[in-house]
């Protein structure tokens, strides 16, 4: 599956057409090719698509959903891809030797925060507590990465040891683990709207919200090589603004119901009222979709715990600042 976001603008003449330090030209429509999980999470990027926001930061943006993190990491390693939008833990992962793959990116970084994750525990109808986990299986996107540590965490803080009192499946990215799930394949996951919002309809259990346990968490992030938005700097400041001119356009209760048409039409199997749930989740919790931008500092410190924790081959992880590059951000703030 291939989605083409076709956010072209037109040449112009005037002052801003001189080229950047990077030798752009910036009266000419760029190219991005941007990784992301299907789901809701993609919603400002439909909206940076069909309201313009891209087009008039003349960029074309060809989003091409990823099954897995590690299809979508070494894709942005090898340059296939110039932006994916993934949990910060991949980019710690590839930058420390610690991905499931022998795979290293030493200059990925995450150059603009989007959420905290959203993370749900979701359970089988017939699990109604994390005990009756014990002996089961559940289900992450792969063992070593993604937001597999904090389903391993939230699970330890209720008494389960990870290694020895569940086993693990890997089941690929959000959709394919809600999939999973609906078919029994596996006793619980985690999930994200509006996969968690539907599973809930049909009857399946929420143990937990990760944010609600674990506090502060940096979910989501946009992350590049850092030698490639260095180079493409133009670009990457003008995608940092679309994308938030989207969110803010998306926060604009008067919007929501055009918002929730988008939506409809890129998840169409998703019921208007779930789109609604999920709105409210994203755009009218305080906990939602970062207007700011900001990757959280506290937030991504709790990355690296669990990471110090869990990963192999183990190490000490304790400072964010090594995987963030404000600046791109910074100067989008300053437009």
């Amino acid at each position: 599956m291939f989605v083409l976001l076709t956010a072209c603008g037109e040449s112009s003449s005037d002052a801003s057409s001189e080229p950047d330090s990077a030798g752009e030209d910036l009266a000419k429509t760029q190219q991005l090719n941007v990784s992301v999980f299907p789901g809701a999470s993609n919603w400002p990027l439909w909206v940076a698509n069909e309201k313009g926001f891209f087009s008039r930061e003349r960029l074309r943006v060809d989003v091409s959903p990823t099954p897995n993190s590690v299809e979508q990491m070494t894709g942005l390693i090898d340059g296939r891809i110039d932006i994916a939008l993934t949990a910060i833990d991949n980019i710690v992962a590839y930058r420390e030797g610690q991905a499931p793959v022998p795979v290293l990116g030493p200059d990925l970084v995450a150059v603009m925060g989007i959420d905290h994750g959203f993370l749900r525990v979701i359970s089988q109808p017939a699990i109604r507590t994390y005990d009756d986990l014990r002996g089961k299986t559940v289900s992450v996107d792969a063992p070593a990465t993604g937001f597999a540590f904090v389903l391993y965490e939230l699970l330890d803080r209720a008494g389960l040891k990870y290694g020895s009192d569940y086993s693990i499946a890997s089941a690929g990215g959000t959709a394919s683990r809600y999939q999973a799930l609906m078919r029994g394949e596996q006793s619980a996951t985690c999930l994200t709207p509006p996969y968690d919002v539907q599973a809930e309809a049909a009857g399946y259990t929420r143990l937990d919200t990760a944010v609600e346990v674990l506090g502060s968490y940096q979910g989501l992030v946009a992350g590049v090589r850092q030698s490639w938005a260095r180079a493409n700097r133009r670009a990457m400041i003008s995608y940092i603004v679309a994308y938030r001119n989207a969110v803010n356009w998306l926060y604009d209760s008067r919007h929501e119901a055009e918002a929730i048409a988008i939506f409809g039409r890129n998840l169409p199997d998703v019921p208007p009222d779930v789109a609604a749930s999920v709105y409210r989740a994203f755009f009218v919790d305080p906990n939602g979709i970062f207007q700011d931008g900001a990757i959280k500092v506290d937030g991504t410190r709790m990355v690296l715990a669990l990471r110090s924790k869990y990963a192999v081959p183990q190490k000490t992880l304790t400072d964010p600042t090594l995987y963030i590059d404000s600046s791109f951000l910074e100067s989008a703030s300053s437009r």
